[in-house]
């Protein structure tokens, strides 16, 4: 296999951006391993004692995660997260970003949920434009406060589960998505990726298969609480790794999709590029992710939602998800004839 090595002479802004995606990619693989592990060590050691006290604030602190979570806007605005936005590079262009596009103005008096496609092998899209200030959310959407939603099972790692609440993910429970909606405090912005893990699976560049005709619960929350829908579309999310062929049928996929519904984790088999060379590793590759924010879509509240009101509400939105790839497929980089493939 022929190695395509890294030039010796990059520029050192290049090599900042690539270690601060080398650093987070590290984490979200392997931190909340090696957290728990830590963990595991101070209660066989002689520190014993810090790991029982850490146990008595988990205890009080359990359901932060499934009310708010704890976020800290410092963290979120460390110079770290520019450097991984600018890894993504902009076509035809020196500059590099990961993209945030508005393509209509929020009301900050308004609650939204925000539908994230698709999932991609590791939300990269998701992560880098609502978690940190890389790609600028609070400049281009004044007075907003998204929080990204994520499998509960990661808030019952130590210590692990104090980074993502600093970042604003919160538990992705029905309980979580519900205390933030009823806020008095209008302005709350819940990011969705509606795919899930299982998604992940789908993630293969130039294509865009979403798994989004059978996922209801959020349009039922969006009645419940009377919360603007807003649909939101990553461009070259698909593109940034390659995954072994797995189409559905097959031993491999049928073995990956039992193994999610047990532990509740799509386990893709993918492969990006290396530190030191581009043609094999866990690195992201150096392409771009341009993350569209589409209109709003009023939301009138209805506590009792009937079947129907919802598949009223999900077929709106369907409409309107496929309206805003059509409308900005071509600029992004996909071509022309291709079409979302909804399942």
């Amino acid at each position: 296999m022929w190695i395509d090595f890294a030039p010796l002479n990059v520029p050192l802004d290049r090599r900042l951006q690539t270690a601060a995606v080398l650093q987070w990619t590290l984490s979200f693989l392997a931190l909340a391993q090696c957290s728990l592990v830590l963990y595991i060590l101070l209660v066989c050691s002689q520190y014993w004692a810090l790991a029982a006290l850490y146990s008595v604030w988990l205890y009080i602190d359990w359901d932060t995660p499934s009310t708010g979570g704890r976020r800290w806007e410092r963290v979120r605005s460390f110079t770290l997260w520019k450097h991984f936005a600018n890894y993504f590079p902009i076509k035809s262009s020196l500059w590099s970003v990961l993209q945030l596009v508005r393509t209509a103005p929020l009301s900050p008096h308004q609650n939204y949920i925000f539908g994230f496609h698709p999932h991609g092998i590791l939300a990269i899209g998701a992560f880098g434009n609502f978690c940190t200030e890389g790609t600028g959310f609070s400049r281009l959407f004044p007075s907003l406060t998204p929080r990204l939603l994520m499998l509960p099972a990661w808030f019952r790692v130590p210590f692990f589960r104090e980074l993502l609440m600093c970042l604003c993910l919160v538990s992705s429970d029905k309980r979580s998505a519900s205390y933030l909606l009823s806020k008095k405090t209008a302005g709350q912005a819940l990011i969705i990726a509606v795919g899930g893990p299982p998604e992940a699976l789908d993630a293969k560049p130039g294509e865009m298969t979403l798994q989004i005709l059978k996922r209801i619960g959020f349009i039922k929350l969006a009645l419940t609480h009377g919360t603007h829908l807003v649909p939101v579309l990553s461009f070259g999310e698909n593109n940034l790794y390659y995954q072994v062929n797995n189409p559905p049928g097959s031993l491999l996929r049928n073995t990956q999709e039992k193994l999610q519904r047990i532990i509740g984790l799509a386990l893709p088999l993918f492969h990006g590029r290396g530190v030191f060379q581009y043609s094999l590793g866990l690195l992201p590759h150096r392409r771009a992710v341009y993350t569209v924010v589409g209109s709003p879509i009023p939301v009138v509240k209805n506590p009792s939602p009937s079947p129907e009101d919802i598949i009223a509400l999900h077929t709106l939105y369907v409409e309107k998800l496929k309206d805003l790839f059509e409308t900005h497929k071509v600029k992004y980089g996909i071509e022309k004839e291709s079409q979302l493939v909804l399942c």
